[in-house]
Order: structure tokens, then sequence, then C-alpha cells
């Protein structure tokens, strides 16, 4: 795999609409930027190369990203992840890139992650934008986990790279109290479909 580089943004928040946070909320996005083995190639191609590399990366973006942020995986909360793939390339690159495998790979170094981790994939031009959507790690109703921040590299991707980016935050948004559903009235209501109540 050719890196040509990562970059890492680090949030740390104190406060938001004039209320202090308390313990600040801390995020990382890291991401790669690598030449995409499959750019230009049919669409027919085995996408293995490509799933092998979320393997790796999310092994090693993961451990970069923890040292980063200062945390222990005990203090993580929620995680996201997402690619954008040049234009060269095809969406089931970035797809292949986050969805069969990545996760695994991120859950394997923090030993956590009951729930799906939010990703999405797009192409696009050098400086595209992705929402990076974080979720939570091990509570699926967890809806104060749930946040966003925009992400975008100003070179990247170029027409044959893509980037790929892996995040985690350590607490719920600021200020955030839109409690929802627990897991007990979800499955309830679920079972009442069975029933046709």
């Amino acid at each position: 795999m050719i890196i040509r580089k990562t970059v890492a943004l680090v949030e740390e928040i104190n406060s938001e609409y004039g209320a202090a946070a308390s313990p600040p909320l801390r995020r990382i996005a890291i991401a790669a930027v690598f030449e995409n083995p499959l750019a230009g190639k049919a669409a027919g191609t085995d996408l293995k190369p490509l799933i092998d590399y979320s393997l790796e990366l999310g092994a090693s973006l993961t451990k970069t990203a923890l040292a980063t942020l200062g945390a222990s995986p005990a203090q993580l909360r929620a995680y996201t992840k997402a690619a954008v793939v040049g234009i060269g390339g095809d969406l089931e690159h970035g797809a292949a890139m986050i969805h069969p495998r990545l996760g695994m790979a991120m859950r394997s170094a923090i030993k956590r992650g009951r729930v799906i981790i939010p990703g999405h994939a797009k192409v696009g031009p050098p400086g595209t934008t992705v929402d990076l959507i974080y979720g939570p790690l091990d509570e699926g109703w967890d809806l104060d986990a749930f946040d966003s921040t925009p992400a975008q590299i100003h070179d990247a991707p170029r027409p044959h790279e893509i980037v790929l980016w892996i995040g985690y935050a350590t607490g719920p948004r600021v200020n955030a109290r839109c409690k929802g559903p627990d897991q007990k009235e979800v499955d309830a209501l679920v079972a009442s479909f069975a029933s046709g109540k």
C-alpha cells in the first residue's frame, strides 16, 4: 500500500452555547490518503485488495488515534468511519474499505464496540467534504453519543486515491439532553408488530 499522507483532526470542546463541558468532549478524526490499486479498472474487479487494506489501516489508524487523543479505549463513547474515493475510482471501492472488515479491525484494536459503526462512502475530487457521523460504541440507544463533524483534505483524494477516515469521541454531544427509548422499550414495540397490536 502506498500511503501519501495521514491527516488528524483533534477537537477539544470546552463549552457550547454558554454551558461548560465537564469534562471536555474530545474527538479525533484521522485519515490515510493512499493510492487506489483498483482505480481505472473494470467494475467487476475483485475488491479483496481494498478489504485487506481496510484491516491494516483500521488497526494502525486506531493505534495512532488513541495515542494522539491521549485516551484509553475505556474512555471512548462513540466512533465513526468514512471513505472518499477519487474520481478515477468507483463508489464500491469506498464501500469495500468501510463495510466488510474495517469495523472489525477498529473493534479489535480497542477491545470494544457492540454497535454498528456509522459510515458512508462517496466519490469526489480533491477537497471533497465528508460528514463523519459518530455513533455509540456499546449501547445502541445511547442517542446522546450521536454527533457529526465535517472533514476535508484540500488536496485529496486525487483521481487515483482514496481517503479513509476513522474517528473516536470520548463523550456525548456537549449539553446533550435528547434521551430516547431504551432497548426494552424498542423490543416491546417491535414485539407488538408481530402480535398485530
